[in-house]
Order: C-alpha cells, then structure tokens, then sequence
C-alpha cells in the first residue's frame, strides 16, 4: 500500500494494490445497467420496426432512414459526450444521458409518421451515444489494470442484454398496446433507473487527479474503494502510470492527444476495427429479424433468435477479453475470425432450409457480437485519464459512419432471400477487415502501455 512517508499519494499504486471490493462491483453494477437501459431504448426500434412497416406503410428506402436516424443522433452524442465527460466529469453526463434517453424513447411512440419518428429517434440517439465514452472511462478507471478491458467487456454485456431484452418486450407488449407500447415501457423503465442512478452513482477518481481538482473531493471518493486506510494528511494526488496532457480544454488540442507518440498508429487501427465490426453488428441490428424472416424463419421466432444471439454474444465477449486481457489484442481477432466462413455459408445458401440453418445463424450472431464487445473494449484503454472519454468518443464517433450507413446501405437487402443472402455475404467481408485491423494493432500496441 501506499507510503504515508510524504503528502502526496501515488493513487495508480493506491488502486493498484486494492483488491476487488464491494464497490468495485458497486460500480460494474451500475455501469452495466446503464448500458442495459441504453441498449433497450437503442434495440427498441429494431423489434418495433415489422410492425411500423406494416402500420405505416413504409417503404424499403424510407425504412433505412428512420434506422439510420438514431446512429446519426449517436454519432454526433459521441463526441458532444466525450468531451463534456472530459470536461465536466463522467458523473453528470452519464446521468443527463440517461434522463433524456428514457424521455426521447418514450416520445417515439408518440410519433404518426415516417418523418416524426426520424426526428425522434434524432434526438434520443444524441443521448444514446453520448453517454457510452463517459461510461467506459469510469469503469476503466475504476478497476486494477488487470480487469479494466474485461470491465469495459462486462459492461458492455449490460448493452447486449438490453438489447435482447427489447424482443421479449416487443412479443409481449406489441399485440396488447402497438408497436408505440414498446417505446413507452422502454422509456419507463430506463427513466426509473435514471432516478436510481442520481442517488448511487460516483465521480472517477483517476479522471478528479488528472484534471487537478482538489482534495476535498478526491479523498472522498479514494476512501470509498478502501474504508480502513487513513486520507487525512495528503494534500497532492499524482497518476505515476500516465503521461502529462495538455491542460486547454479546446477539443481539437484534447483530440491531438490521441496521435501522441505510438497512438499515431493505434488509434487509426481501434477507429478502423470498431467501423468495420459496427458495419456488421448494426446491419444485423437493424435488419437481422427482416432477413431471418425473409429467410424463412417466423418473426417471432426470429425476434427470440435475434435476442438470444445478443445475449450469448455478451457473455462470448467476456470470455474472449479474458484472454486478451493476458495475452494482448491480437486475440480479438478470434471471434470474427471464426464467424466468417458460418457467414459465408449462410450467404451462399449452403445451409438454407437444412439442419444446419438455425444453428449456423445463432452462432454466427454470437461470434459477431463476442467480437464487437471485444472491440469495444480497447476504443479507450490506452489513453491518459484526462482524455479517456474523448478517446472513446472519437472511436465512437468514426465506428457511427459505419451504423448510420448500414441501414441505408443495408435497405437493398430487403428484398426476398436473395437480399438477405448478400446481407450476410456483406457481413462477411466486414469480419475480414476486423481481423485484418486487428492483428495489426495488436502487433503496434506493444509500444504503448496502458494508461
């Protein structure tokens, strides 16, 4: 533990050297059901969307629209997100995120037309997205070095689990109220957690020392992850495993920071590999009930399959980070890797209609999610504390180019099997450019240790 020889306190040694605790998983606890209610409001859509075709009438051009709104509404909360999280703290934002993603989910059900609901979900995506960076930096700033990737993984299964959480609510509530009674229980329950959340959820410690806010604030929340060890007396609090940042609070001298020295290389890589695998997984978010249905598959059925897959994947993806957690990047690559010749079959029709067709679909959703939380999960674990959300957001905010593209793009699949057949052909070359970037950024990231 930490000398008390001098007034300041090495808090990287400090935290380093605690073991996990209660409020460690205190804080995984919340930062997963953060991101359960925001991946429920963000799946809503997706499940609600068979039954908007129908009622509307909408067509396969204007359907791709209204699915792109939300992940452009992200890709702009992103990087609004990160750097007010850089800013402010991670504290408030994640909460005024959640507040006005539970309000704006249940506005969307509210809506009568084609253009209504692109506003809407407009406007709920900006919160969708602008609270993730904000929550991947606390919870790896929260944890012991060795947990923090995994940490952002567990977290993440939050999002996977509440995505697949939306199909049941969609079979469940859809016949009794519409598809607009999907959208209300959605934002109910996300704006009940947003009140949970404002009593029980803390400020970063590492982010309140990197931006020199004073003790009186820091020492609370240190005392928090261990009780019994005494505070009073310091009176400077150091990050001994990060590099000095700029001090200005401008967004593009935040946003050089991430091309320091190895990053240069790096960061190019983690936007590359989170485009590449948010094209495949936000394809198959937006469409992949459409495609198995088109392929056969009952929609209900498909719904269940389609939040099976989700939550498997999460739990795919913890498994997957525990090995890279010990054994570098590289092994990411694994998931997408192995998903891509199940894709292609189904692609080609190999195993359309046989034995083989149900199980070649559920694994392959679960390899394509294992892999994207694994992705997700390195966007923001090599940079200094002072710029983590901005780190995360831009990732984010370049992986969205990829979601708001893959419904629009992703509308000429539509049609028949044959449609869905090149969807999932199209997944496949995604999954190649994951292992590709992957491997590389494995290989350059060993010039870097984590901040």
């Amino acid at each position: 533990m930490a000398s008390r020889s001098s007034d300041t306190l090495d808090v990287t040694q400090f935290m380093q050297d605690l073991r996990f605790s209660r409020y460690h998983l205190t804080i995984l606890v919340l930062c997963s059901l953060v991101t359960f209610f925001d991946g429920q409001d963000f799946a809503a859509l997706a499940y609600a969307l068979p039954y908007i075709r129908d009622d509307m009438g909408i067509s396969d051009e204007m359907t791709g629209y209204v699915s792109s709104a939300a992940f452009l509404g992200q890709m702009i909360g992103s990087l609004f997100g990160s750097y007010l999280g850089d800013i402010f703290g991670r504290r408030p934002v994640i909460i005024a995120c959640t507040c006005g993603s539970a309000l704006m989910t249940m506005a969307v059900g509210f809506a009568d037309t084609a253009e209504h609901l692109i506003a809407l979900r407009f406007v709920s995506g900006l919160a969708i997205g602008g609270l993730l960076a904000p929550v991947w930096a606390l919870s790896i700033e929260s944890m012991p070095k060795s947990m923090r990737a995994t940490s952002v993984t567990i977290i993440m299964m939050g999002f996977s689990v509440g995505t697949a959480s939306s199909g049941p609510i969609a079979n469940w509530i859809a016949p009794v109220w519409g598809w607009q009674g999907i959208f209300w229980v959605c934002g109910v329950l996300t704006g009940i957690f947003a009140i949970l959340l404002a009593f029980t959820l803390h400020e970063s410690a590492r982010w309140m020392v990197a931006t020199n806010k004073p003790p009186a604030r820091i020492i609370p929340i240190l005392s928090r992850f261990n009780p019994g060890y005494e505070m009073v007396g310091y009176e400077r609090f150091i990050l001994s495993d990060e590099r000095q940042t700029t001090t200005k609070n401008h967004p593009v001298a935040k946003l050089r920071e991430l091309f320091a020295g190895a990053l240069a290389i790096v960061t190019p890589l983690i936007w590359a590999a989170y485009f590449f695998s948010s094209f495949s997984i936000y394809l198959k978010s937006a469409y992949g009930v459409i495609f198995m249905e088109n392929l056969g598959i009952a929609r209900q059925n498909a719904a269940w399959l389609g939040s099976a897959s989700a939550l498997l994947g999460a739990f795919g993806g913890v498994a997957l980070l525990a090995m890279t957690e010990r054994r570098g990047p590289g092994w990411i690559a694994l998931a997408p890797l192995l998903a891509v010749p199940i894709v292609v079959l189904i692609g080609t029709g190999a195993v359309i209609g046989g034995d083989w067709f149900v199980p070649s679909l559920l694994v392959s959703a679960i390899l394509v999610g294992a892999g994207h939380s694994a992705v997700i999960s390195i966007t923001s674990v090599y940079y200094p504390s002072a710029v983590r959300a901005t780190g995360g957001g831009w990732a984010s905010f370049m992986a969205k180019f990829a979601a708001v593209a893959a419904p629009i793009f992703g509308a000429q699949f539509l049609s028949g099997s044959s449609g869905a057949m090149a969807g999932y052909m199209f997944t496949a070359y995604c999954l190649v450019g994951i292992v590709v970037c992957i491997l590389l950024l494995g290989f350059f990231a060993r010039k870097l240790t984590r901040a």
